[in-house]
C-alpha cells in the first residue's frame, strides 16, 4: 500500500503516468523536434529525443556502458551517504563557492563533471581536496563579495532534496519556477519591468501576464519532451537498479561465490560483502554473510516520528536501499530518463535570463530560508538554520538538478541530457511567446517564434531604436 501526492491510498502497483505525452499539442515545439519510434509494436512520438541512456550489459564485462551504468548508480549510493549532518563535512553553499556555468557534458565527460566522491560538481572542489572559493567573486549589483554560507553538507543535501522535491510548498516541479518568478522577479522591489531588461517600462500586470505565458509555454514543452521520452525509453529508477544489482551479488571478485557480472562493484567503506564480523552479519536474526552491504542513508524504516527522528547514515543491506523520500512515496511511478526536474529548471533559467536581460537574480542573489529542525518533512532537521542562495538563474537550475541525485531519484544519465533539452526548449518557448506578446515587432523578423540573432533586442517596433529615441 502507498499514498499518492493527493493523499489517496493506492493498494496496487500504480500505472505508468503519462507515456502518451508525445501526442500532446505543444507550445513552441516543431515537427523538426519530433522523432517517431517503435517499441513493442507501439508508436511513440518523442520530442527532443537525446538518444538512449546507458544500460546494464553483462555480455561484455569491460564495456563502457556496463561500467558507466554501475558508476552512475554507485554515485547515487555514495551521495545518499552524504545525508548526515554530523559527519563533520562543512561546505560554503553561498554563491562565492557554488557556481554553474551551464555545461551539459556528454556521457564520456560525466566523471570530470560530477564529483563521485565528494558530491556536487568537480568545479566546486580544489585540487588540494579543499572545498569552496570557486564561485562568483563579486555581486555585480553591490560590488561586494558574497558572504560565506557555511553549513553541514548533510544539511544542504537534505534541504535541497526536499525543497526541490515538491517545490517551496506543494507545487509540482514547474510550480517551483512560478513561485520563484513571483517571489523574486515580479515583485515591485525587483525594479521597473522591461521586456528583456530593455525598452520601455511595462505596467506590472501586463508584464506579469506576458511572463506567465512564456514560462507556462516552456514548462508545457518540457513536459511533452521529457514524458514522451520517459514513455518510450521506460528507464529504470535508482531504487530498482540498486536493489537488482545487490540481489545479483558483486561484480569485482570472480573468485567469491556471490560473484555475478551484473552485481554491484565493491568499494571499501561504501559497498562491501558482509563477512562474519560485519555488523549486519546476523541482522534481524537472519544470516546475511555473503550479502552486499552499503554505507548510505538508512531509510524511513529507521524513522518512527519524522518530527524528531533522523535515519542517519550507516551500513544497511543494499537490497533494502531507499531513496531519500517519504515511505509512502518511495519513487515516482514513471520512468526516469530523462529528468523532468532538470529539463524544467534549465528551461526556466534560460527563459528568466532572456526575460530580464541578465543572468543574475534581481539584486544579485535570491534566498530561501531553511529553519533549524523545522524545514525538513521526511525526517528531523536541518541541524542549523541557513538560507539556500543563488546568484544566477543557472545556479538555481543546477541545484534543482543535483537535488534529484542526492534525493535518490535520478542518476547522472537522467540529468545532463535533460539540461540540454531544457536549454533548447526554454529559448524556443521564449522566442515564440515573444511573437504573441509583441507581434508587430516579431513579425518584422518572420513571426515564427525564432528571432534571428541579428535582431535588435529591445527594439519592439522594429524602427531601429530602443525606447523612445
Amino acid at each position: 500500500m502507498s499514498i499518492d501526492q493527493s493523499g489517496e491510498i493506492v493498494t496496487e502497483v500504480p500505472p505508468f503516468l503519462g507515456p502518451e505525452w508525445g501526442d500532446v499539442f505543444g507550445f513552441a515545439l516543431r515537427d523538426s523536434n519530433l522523432t517517431a519510434v517503435m517499441r513493442d509494436t507501439c508508436l511513440y512520438n518523442t520530442y527532443h529525443n537525446p538518444g538512449p541512456p546507458v544500460y546494464l550489459d553483462t555480455t561484455i564485462a569491460s564495456s563502457f556502458d556496463e561500467s558507466f551504468y554501475k558508476w552512475g548508480f554507485g554515485l547515487v549510493i555514495n551521495w545518499s551517504g552524504h545525508l548526515d549532518p554530523s559527519d563533520g563535512v562543512m561546505w560554503d553553499v553561498g554563491p562565492g563557492s557554488l557556481k554553474y556555468d551551464g555545461e551539459t557534458p556528454p556521457v564520456e565527460d560525466f566523471a570530470s563533471f560530477y564529483d563521485w566522491e565528494n558530491g556536487g560538481l568537480t568545479s566546486w572542489h580544489n585540487a588540494d581536496g579543499t572545498f569552496g572559493g570557486n564561485g562568483h567573486q563579486v555581486n555585480p549589483f553591490t560590488g561586494l563579495p558574497y558572504e560565506p554560507n557555511i553549513v553541514p553538507r548533510g544539511d544542504y543535501g537534505r534541504v535541497i532534496a526536499e525543497f526541490w522535491a515538491d517545490g517551496p510548498d506543494s507545487e509540482t516541479p514547474p510550480g517551483h519556477w512560478f513561485t520563484l518568478l513571483n517571489e523574486f522577479i515580479l515583485i515591485p522591489e525587483s525594479g521597473a519591468h522591461r521586456w528583456r531588461g530593455q525598452g520601455p517600462i511595462i505596467e506590472d500586470q501586463e508584464f506579469n501576464v506576458k511572463s506567465y505565458l512564456a514560462l507556462a509555454g516552456a514548462m508545457h514543452d518540457c513536459a511533452i519532451s521529457a514524458w514522451s521520452n520517459k514513455g518510450y525509453y521506460d528507464y529504470i529508477r535508482p531504487v530498482s537498479a540498486i536493489r537488482y544489482m545487490a540481489e545479483k551479488g558483486q561484480s569485482t571478485d570472480p573468485t567469491l561465490s556471490n560473484y555475478h557480472p551484473a552485481g554491484l562493484p565493491l568499494v571499501p567503506g561504501l559497498i562491501e560483502v558482509v563477512g562474519d564480523a560485519h555488523p549486519l552479519a546476523d541482522f534481524g536474526g537472519v544470516d546475511h554473510v555473503g550479502d552486499i552491504a552499503i554505507r548510505t542513508w538508512k531509510g524511513p524504516d529507521y524513522i518512527e516520528i519524522p518530527q524528531i527522528d533522523e535515519a542517519g547514515v550507516d551500513w544497511i543491506l543494499a537490497e533494502q536501499w531507499w531513496p531519500y523520500q517519504r515511505p509512502s512515496f518511495v519513487t515516482p511511478p514513471f520512468a526516469g530518463y530523462f529528468s523532468g526536474h532538470s529539463a524544467f529548471s534549465r528551461a526556466a533559467a534560460e527563459l528568466f535570463e532572456m526575460l530580464t536581460g541578465s543572468p543574475y537574480w534581481p539584486g544579485g542573489m535570491a534566498e530561501w530560508p531553511a529553519n533549524q529542525n523545522q524545514f525538513l518533512v521526511f525526517e528531523d532537521g536541518p541541524s542549523v538554520t541557513f538560507n539556500l542562495q543563488w546568484a544566477t538563474f543557472m545556479d538555481a537550475s543546477n541545484e534543482s538538478a543535483l537535488s534529484r541525485i542526492w534525493g535518490g531519484i535520478h542518476p547522472p544519465i537522467d540529468d545532463s541530457p535533460a539540461r540540454e533539452v531544457g536549454r533548447v526548449v526554454g529559448v524556443n518557448a521564449f522566442n515564440f511567446a515573444e511573437t504573441i506578446v509583441f507581434p508587430d515587432w516579431a513579425m518584422e523578423f518572420g513571426g515564427d517564434g525564432f528571432i534571428p540573432s541579428e535582431a535588435c533586442v529591445g527594439d519592439f517596433n522594429a524602427d531601429g531604436h530602443i525606447g523612445s529615441a
